[in-house]
């Protein structure tokens, strides 16, 4: 056969957009741009590139925003920056996992739908066990978020905060763009009334402490640690007393700031770690706890509250997991 008869094998399309309109770009190959619909308008970019950029890592997605590779309508941004209806998102290619990699089990799905504590046409919140991350990450190739995609394929499905892989408890999901934008508003003016369970390791001296103490995130390899410090950001939380034991305190934790690892941070700057921290406590309290019985961090957000984008108050509370009720038990005994 003639070679300049053989037919080259046509290039594979790019996969459609999930997030807006795709146009095509100038830059190097694999570079998309897209352009923000009015489903997206508020949403972070880095919710907004999770969708467009499946099986991506959540540390990749930081790293290419980091580095400016993520331009919006030309200029560089920062993984919380909101995207706005009409915006031009460029898009620079990114490694995946191999397919199927991230396909969460049955069981799993059947878990996070046993969770669901509320649901309507606005938004789904879900009781989030303890160990479970809210999204992928760093080796971790699924995350809630995922579950329930998977579960709800076509749906629109977007997180609406976070909270820590080790603490369980309330996780709210918006079901629009517009119910997104509406709780994020209330998440940014301090208008979400959230409330988590914890146990200290120690006395609280009064019924109840207040912290008003900004906090700094450090950048390690693979994870984060945070600390008090006045160059970090306003954090504010209130410590209300519910019981003392004898070395310790079950309170109920009231969070006014949504910072990483606040409530553990301020426990620590009080003397006071939450019991089962492995990153802000000693390892003499690690040990005394898990001697008890405790395999994970005392930490439980059990009540949430905000309003739906039709006025009304939406109000979820998750019940103190077995786990936890156990050592509650196991110390007042």
């Amino acid at each position: 056969m003639n070679p300049e008869t053989v037919k080259k094998p046509r290039a594979k399309r790019p996969a459609k957009p999930v997030n807006g309109k795709e146009t095509r770009s100038k830059d190097r190959p694999g570079v998309r741009h897209v352009t923000v619909t009015r489903d997206h308008d508020g949403q972070r970019i880095d919710n907004f590139l999770a969708r467009e950029l499946k099986g991506v890592p959540k540390t990749a997605i930081y790293r290419i925003i980091r580095t400016g590779q993520v331009r919006i309508s030309g200029k560089r941004c920062k993984p919380n920056h909101k995207v706005a209806v009409g915006d031009d998102v460029r898009i620079p290619p990114a490694h995946t996992r191999e397919q199927g990699d991230f396909q969460v089990s049955d069981a799993v799905i059947r878990q996070v739908r046993n969770a669901i504590i509320h649901e309507d046409k606005d938004f789904i919140v879900i009781d989030k066990p303890s160990g479970m991350a809210v999204h992928s990450g760093s080796n971790l190739p699924w995350g809630l978020i995922d579950a329930v995609r998977q579960a709800r394929p076509g749906e629109f499905v977007e997180l609406a905060h976070r909270i820590d892989r080790e603490t369980s408890g309330c996780v709210v999901l918006a079901r629009s763009g517009e119910a997104l934008r509406h709780v994020s508003d209330q998440f940014r003016d301090g208008k979400v009334i959230k409330r988590y369970l914890c146990l200290l390791d120690g006395h609280l001296k009064e019924a109840k402490v207040v912290v008003d103490e900004p906090v700094l995130k450090l950048r390690q390899t693979g994870s984060h640690t945070v600390e008090t410090d006045d160059e970090g950001k306003e954090a504010l939380t209130h410590f209300h007393l519910l019981q003392a034991y004898a070395d310790c305190s079950y309170a109920e934790a009231e969070i006014f700031t949504g910072r990483t690892h606040q409530i553990r941070v301020h426990a620590a700057h009080l003397g006071l770690p939450l019991a089962g921290d492995d990153r802000y406590s000693s390892e003499a309290s690690q040990r005394k706890w898990k001697k008890r019985g405790l395999r994970r961090l005392f930490l439980h957000a059990h009540s949430i509250r905000f309003e739906s984008p039709g006025g009304d108050e939406i109000s979820c509370n998750a019940l103190l997991p077995d786990a936890l009720r156990k050592v509650l038990d196991q110390v007042a005994a």
